[in-house]
């Protein structure tokens, strides 16, 4: 027999107290309830009232012979104009003003965790947020909050949105796929009304399906940061410049602001006091039956963004998007996984996968996928039924350097004054890069570059040094020092490599600290680094930096011009060609560090025959090799 606890002077038991809360809330605000239910009924009885008197009558007034035609007719005529008007609007808001959205049921998205290769951590992620959708209600049993807004932050073409259908499909929900902007409208306040539609549709799916993950694509679009006043507002606000340091003030444009409703709605959409989404629990709550706290669908809302730092501050705190996930690159071990899966689809003879994996630093998988299509296309096209090497490697090079498209009608002087240009490149980058190898330098146009030299890192770079940044500086200038060296001109094609050194320069002192200085002008934005003190020191650098690069060339000006005159004969080298040319130039001539020992004498330059005769064009174009080295996303120097 079980021993009863004991309850000193007749203290109630647990359910006693149960009962006794139970109808304390029964007749809590009891007068409040009573008049409701009063007024409920008197509404009711009036309209049951005027439903048995006076419609028959008013019926029976309207079909009279004098006025009852003229009514009616001037009813219906107002009818059909409602009715016309009406469709023409719901026409309009249907072709101009619908979010275009699309939905798919769980299991259609036929993506899973099996499919996305490249990132083991960032999956982990994603089977953690799984497993929160799977055991929602165990979630909340415990005292937990199911997580409302993930953001997905990184470069175009990492797998964000593969891996938004991927968590749909493995967690068994519906997926919502949108690009932000579909949001916007012409239409004043019509933005606020798709965004309330869009969740009004996905907590209906989510409380049939028990979850439901609404993908919002580029949502950057929709989510920048506000400002704190409004145009010719004349506001003051105390913000210090530290507190606004490297923010984004953006203007409130669409009627004094009104564009900032359609965010003011996401928000308060993603984060949603708690209401009834049923009409009996709406009725129930409206008489004041239900006192419990209503239990919403959840609806998993998944941003993507490569511009995190431009988002409104209220759509990254907690309770919104407060899980974030960087989806990088993939790294070394991420693109061997990746090229595994891909080339499993494929048919393909033996791949050296080490060199391909090296030919693919800072390769997005989306990319990694296109070029082995590429590959395909051209074994297709040369009626090969697999894939090999040289196929992957002329798709890639067509997808880093564009479309070959030589220029037939070009002069020699113009290939000429090209070629010096980008022998500058080519010569300073094969002396001064450490960490990263030249690998084509061309004159023949690939998309809008009339030439370029290339260059790709042997491995995977994160830092740089301030060597490393002057070094590449004086590559960026090494095609002006050549121009002046050889030909005696200044061509307009260093554009481009002007921008690049200027670029450099200004951040090494205005940001990165460099010039002898602890000082960042990043920190009060961006507008800061365009202050004259940077432009004058930005000048010392530039004008230091090219004196010491056309010093270098100068001082070895025999194996520019070998290189020079070796493109203008076959129009594209490969790195295997340059150093073979600068191996038998340095036999006679060594290379001459300018900057660190003093100018010599000026040499005449070596006869062209000298180092051009093993050499033997192919229509007008050299492959020595298939690239037996590898080679990444690179950094070319293009001439307008």
């Amino acid at each position: 027999m079980a021993i009863e606890p004991y309850r000193p002077n007749g203290e109630p038991t647990d359910s006693e107290k149960a009962f006794d809360m139970r109808i304390a809330r029964m007749f809590d605000r009891w007068q409040y309830k009573l008049s409701r239910g009063i007024k409920y009924i008197a509404i009711a009885v009036a309209a049951v009232w005027l439903l048995l008197n006076v419609v028959p009558s008013a019926w029976q007034f309207l079909t009279t012979q004098e006025l009852g035609p003229l009514i009616l007719q001037l009813l219906g005529t107002m009818g059909y104009l409602f009715i016309f008007i009406g469709f023409q609007f719901s026409l309009m808001y249907f072709f101009m003003a619908r979010t275009r959205i699309y939905w798919v049921r769980p299991g259609e998205t036929g993506i899973s965790f099996a499919d996305y290769r490249g990132n083991p951590e960032v999956l982990e992620a994603a089977r953690r947020i799984v497993t929160l959708l799977q055991g929602a209600k165990q979630f909340k049993q415990m005292g937990g909050e199911i997580t409302r807004g993930v953001l997905l932050i990184g470069p175009p073409g990492t797998g964000k949105s593969y891996l938004a259908q991927a968590i749909s499909t493995e967690a068994g929900v519906p997926f919502g796929y949108l690009s932000a902007p579909s949001l916007t409208s012409a239409f004043m306040g019509m933005g606020s009304i798709k965004v309330m539609m869009l969740y009004r549709k996905a907590r209906k799916l989510a409380k049939e399906y028990g979850a439901c993950i609404l993908f919002i694509d580029e949502i950057d679009a929709i989510g920048g940061a506000r400002s704190s006043s409004l145009m010719g507002s004349g506001a003051m606000t105390g913000m210090t410049p530290a507190a606004n340091a490297g923010g984004v003030a953006t203007m409130m444009m669409g009627m004094g602001g009104a564009g900032s409703g359609l965010l003011n709605e996401l928000l308060l959409q993603m984060d949603p006091p708690p209401e009834d989404t049923t009409w009996y629990g709406k009725v129930m709550r409206t008489l004041g039956l239900r006192r419990k706290k209503p239990d919403m669908p959840p609806v998993l809302t998944i941003g993507a963004t490569n511009l995190a730092e431009t988002l409104d501050a209220a759509l990254l705190r907690p309770g919104r998007f407060d899980r974030k996930i960087v989806v990088e690159y993939p790294d070394a071990e991420g693109r061997r996984d990746i090229l595994d899966y891909y080339l499993a689809k494929v048919k393909h003879e033996p791949l050296p996968i080490d060199r391909m994996m090296s030919d693919t630093i800072n390769y997005t998988p989306v990319a990694i996928r296109f070029v082995i299509n590429e590959a395909v296309i051209h074994a297709h096209f040369d009626n090969r039924q697999a894939i090999n090497y040289w196929d992957f490697t002329r798709a890639r090079e067509m997808h880093e350097h564009g479309l070959r498209q030589p220029i037939r009608g070009m002069s020699f002087e113009e290939r000429r004054r090209i070629a010096y240009h980008e022998a500058g490149h080519a010569y300073a980058m094969v002396k001064l890069l450490r960490k990263q190898r030249l690998t084509k330098v061309t004159i023949i146009r690939h998309g809008n570059a009339l030439g370029f030299a290339a260059w790709k890192p042997e491995e995977e770079i994160h830092t740089s040094t301030k060597t490393e940044l002057l070094h590449r500086l004086q590559i960026a200038l090494a095609s002006r020092a050549a121009e002046e060296l050889f030909l005696d001109i200044q061509m307009s094609g260093v554009t481009g490599d002007l921008i690049s050194a200027t670029s450099i320069a200004t951040f090494m002192v205005g940001a990165y600290g460099m010039d002898n200085t602890l000082y960042s002008y990043l920190a009060f934005g961006q507008e800061a680094m365009k202050s004259a003190d940077i432009k004058k020191q930005v000048e010392v650098i530039l004008a230091d930096e090219f004196r010491k690069v056309r010093r270098m060339i100068e001082q070895n000006r025999e194996a520019v011009i070998a290189i020079a005159e070796a493109l203008i004969l076959r129009n594209e080298l490969t790195d295997i060609d340059v150093n073979d040319i600068l191996h038998r130039i340095e036999a006679t001539h060594p290379f001459v560090n300018s900057v660190d020992e003093a100018p010599r004498e000026l040499r005449e330059a070596l006869p062209i025959e000298v180092i051009t005769d093993t050499y033997v064009p192919v229509e007008g174009t050299i492959h020595t090799s298939p690239l037996s080295e590898g080679s990444v996303p690179f950094e070319r120097d293009p001439i307008a």
